[in-house]
């Protein structure tokens, strides 16, 4: 008589676009394990698509710091209805992914229930609120990092820590030499230039004005340049299109952050994930920023503690490329930055190189994967 194997439910949740191309790719993972699964959480688009039961879409609330305060209600009934759930329901596993300041809550929640919890991304502890590294130890069971250098960081510090390699290079072969860029016959007064302002709503707002300035003033030199602005989803096109300055021009392409990175000459990025995709691209870029003067001055300053904030340059231990990390008001800096890069192909194929190498290393792992295997030892 066969023995019928065990079903296993994992709950996941996740609350930003990112994070739900993540856990999209780590739901289809698990398929392939030939574990029997079923995937229940909170989330977006992308992890119903790959077969994960989402009892709610957060993904269209993403918000960042001080601008998350005006959802704090809708979280606060969110989380209650997840708790009422874990309570209620046989979950073997609890994945949070990413946002950590609404995950630990998620957790913390877990813990109640009795559910172990594995958070795939690490907060960036140690970058800044490194306090909060003793909660982390008491809600996480386990910790599935992307970042090389995160696994001795966290490890030290007491959590049991495995690298797993970046969900965002997954998808790409483990050679990259195709993907480094050939400046030899580059011609400025006609680049081709990416905006890339983010996918939180918080970003979106303070960036995307500026961007578009800046690239209105880079028209203004090189009149045959062209502009592509990449949206996470249609919605966000939308509110980028609503709020599109008079006399700008530019096309609009979504959720094809490294396509987009693959096929323009430079790119100017939000601070984030986003970065490491325009890196493997072999796309020279600058990175941007933006936050309250006087929150950074009070605060940020003091609390954010590392040499460089975009990933690369934390990979490369240099600044590869330039961080205008906290941008406040102009953009006259940007724009001399960007414009000596289109004045320097040879600069432009030698950084387009040194990101290869660095990014390189990190697509020989698949997060997803290694995720799933990780979830399969946990709940043998």
């Amino acid at each position: 008589m066969a023995v019928e194997q065990k079903k296993y439910r994992v709950f996941v949740s996740v609350n930003e676009p990112s994070a739900d191309a993540h856990c999209a790719g780590l739901v289809s993972a698990l398929k392939r394990t030939g574990v029997d699964f079923e995937c229940v959480g909170i989330g977006g688009p992308k992890m119903a698509a790959a077969g994960c039961e989402l009892l709610e879409n957060t993904v269209g609330r993403a918000v960042m710091t001080y601008k998350a305060v005006a959802h704090a209600a809708h979280y606060y009934q969110l989380i209650k209805r997840v708790q009422r759930y874990l309570r209620a329901n046989p979950v073997d596993l609890v994945i949070v992914c990413d946002s950590p300041s609404f995950n630990f809550h998620i957790a913390r929640a877990a813990g109640k229930a009795g559910i172990r919890t594995l958070f795939y991304v690490a907060p960036q502890l140690w970058a800044w609120g490194g306090w909060r590294i003793g909660k982390l130890r008491r809600r996480c069971d386990k910790l599935c990092c992307i970042l090389p250098f995160e696994r001795d960081w966290f490890a030290q510090r007491g959590v049991d820590t495995t690298f797993v390699g970046s969900p965002l290079l997954e998808t790409l072969p483990d050679d990259l030499t195709s993907f480094r860029k050939d400046y030899s016959n580059f011609d400025a007064r006609s680049a081709q230039i990416a905006l890339m302002p983010g996918s939180r709503l918080a970003e979106i707002e303070s960036l995307w004005r500026p961007m578009q300035e800046i690239a209105s003033q880079l028209k203004r030199k090189y009149r045959q340049g062209r502009f592509v602005a990449v949206a996470a989803s249609e919605d966000r096109r939308e509110l980028l299109r609503r709020n599109q300055i008079p006399g700008f021009d530019c096309q609009y392409s979504v959720d094809s952050v490294r396509d987009t990175a693959d096929t323009v000459d430079f790119s100017v990025v939000a601070s984030g994930s986003a970065t490491l995709e325009v890196a493997s691209a072999g796309c020279p870029m600058v990175v941007m920023y933006q936050t309250s003067r006087l929150l950074w001055q009070l605060i940020g300053r003091w609390l954010v503690r590392p040499r460089f904030f975009t990933l690369v340059n934390l990979l490369a231990d240099r600044e590869l490329v330039p961080e205008f990390l906290p941008y406040f008001t102009s953009i006259d800096p940007i724009v001399r930055k960007i414009d000596a890069y289109l004045q320097d192909p040879n600069g432009l194929g030698r950084i387009s190189n040194e990101m290869i190498d660095v990014v390189e290393p990190l697509s020989k792992k698949k997060a997803g994967d290694e995720v799933a295997r990780v979830v399969v030892d946990m709940l043998a």
